[in-house]
């Protein structure tokens, strides 16, 4: 004898909406992953041009060498300031930016964490091991 209205976890159907609420908290777990390598090596590009910007304040030179691309070229010091800032400048922007994405994302993954298990319970594991 069934009884009727009543489901176990296994037997639980899974909508069109819940596979795409599924879908998307997969898309955001691994843009997650990927937010954090691009955060870390955000931030270890920032600490490489403060390191630069301190090095330079103590070198005596006019003309110091500065990477561009795959070559060094002699350029004023100056000139080299100027470019290191404007390099960490858009490197901490971008890094904010980075940082934002990330809390925007543990939002949205949090609202579905809540929708999916309220209705697979312990039907499903949305947590990282």
């Amino acid at each position: 004898m069934q009884q009727q209205g009543s489901k176990s976890g296994s037997e639980m159907e899974v909508t069109w909406e819940d596979q795409q609420n599924i879908n998307t908290f997969s898309r955001l777990n691994n843009r997650f992953h990927d937010l954090d390598d691009e955060i870390k090596s955000a931030k270890e590009k920032c600490d490489n041009l403060e390191d630069a910007g301190n090095e330079l304040i103590l070198a005596d030179e006019e003309m110091v060498r500065f990477q561009i691309g795959e070559v060094f070229a002699h350029l004023p010091r100056d000139e080299v300031e100027t470019r290191i800032e404007e390099m960490k400048e858009a490197t901490c922007k971008s890094l904010e930016k980075l940082e934002e994405e990330k809390v925007s994302i543990v939002s949205q993954m949090s609202a579905l964490k809540k929708v999916l298990y309220a209705k697979f319970k312990d039907s499903i594991n949305l947590e990282e091991d």
